[in-house]
């Protein structure tokens, strides 16, 4: 029998047909392989639920964490909840399926590179990766708006029962802080994020500004104060292995066909092996 390996995905994007077709096509190597889907697998919850059934049918574990684009809330889906309500049905869909979220007990993985606690989380962002340190959230989100680069978050992704999405993001970083200082301190993490924990990721953005769209200064530290085996994030559609405070960290998207037509675009065949670890 073939080795079993923890795989990653993310950004699937599976509104765009080529994006649909990876996902029809996507097969482990193994029966025993689990696979992490890191966010923003649909904007639609059909399609959602489509992609998500679909993957827990072909691999041994599905472990999922929302990205921005299941919490919009666009005119054209026929699920019109919003913000709190909307993640919570996303939450039961995958139970119902079998699938793991960042409401339920976080699984060992004991295969190869094992045995490894794999927490999925659901963290948000705060504005508080600014591109110039010294502005505050409104200069920058202005400095943003002036430029012209504005995540759609501002006009889909609604907070309620939140006041606004950074009070969310708090909450959620209050509740995940407690659950992760609860877990043996010698206990091996793989750290499931849409967003990047720490703010390196972010400063090869083409668009600076976008940024403030994608992570919290709050969570700098989490890969040092926990023993994190390894960081795994998608969002910024730049896949690419990084190592921070000798942590690695794994971008794992597929992103948009257009960007696959660049020349520069380095594409890699998802998903990327988080364990056992293979350097590329």
């Amino acid at each position: 029998m073939d080795q079993a390996h923890l795989l990653a995905i993310s950004d699937l994007h599976v509104v765009h047909p080529e994006n649909r077709k990876i996902v029809e096509e996507l097969r482990p190597s193994s029966e025993g392989d689990w696979l992490i889907v890191a966010g923003d697998v649909g904007e639609l919850s059909t399609d959602i639920a489509w992609a998500l059934e679909t993957l827990s049918r072909n691999f041994a574990k599905v472990i999922w964490v929302p990205g921005n684009h299941e919490l919009w809330t666009p005119k054209e889906d026929p699920l019109p909840l919003r913000g709190v309500a909307r993640y919570e049905h996303l939450v039961e869909l995958c139970r119902s399926l079998g699938v793991v979220t960042p409401e339920d007990p976080y699984p060992t993985w004991e295969g190869a590179g094992g045995p490894v606690t794999v927490v999925p989380l659901f963290l948000l962002y705060d504005y508080t990766f600014r591109p110039d340190p010294g502005h505050s959230r409104k200069e920058a989100l202005e400095k943003a708006y002036e430029h012209g680069v504005v995540c759609t978050d501002e006009f889909l992704l609604h907070p309620d029962p939140y006041p606004t999405r950074d009070a969310w993001c708090a909450a959620r970083l209050e509740e995940t802080e407690a659950r992760l200082a609860a877990l043996p301190a010698d206990a091996r993490l793989v750290l499931v994020n849409h967003f990047p924990l720490v703010r390196e990721p972010t400063r090869i953005l083409y668009y600076p500004d976008f940024a403030l769209w994608c992570g919290t200064e709050r969570t700098a530290d989490w890969l040092t104060r926990f023993n994190v085996e390894a960081m795994v994030y998608g969002h910024l559609h730049i896949p690419r292995t990084t190592w921070h405070e000798g942590v690695r960290c794994e971008e794992v998207s597929v992103g948009y066909p257009r960007e696959w037509r660049r020349p520069q675009h380095k594409r890699t065949v998802p998903p990327r092996r988080i364990l056992p670890y293979q350097a590329e």
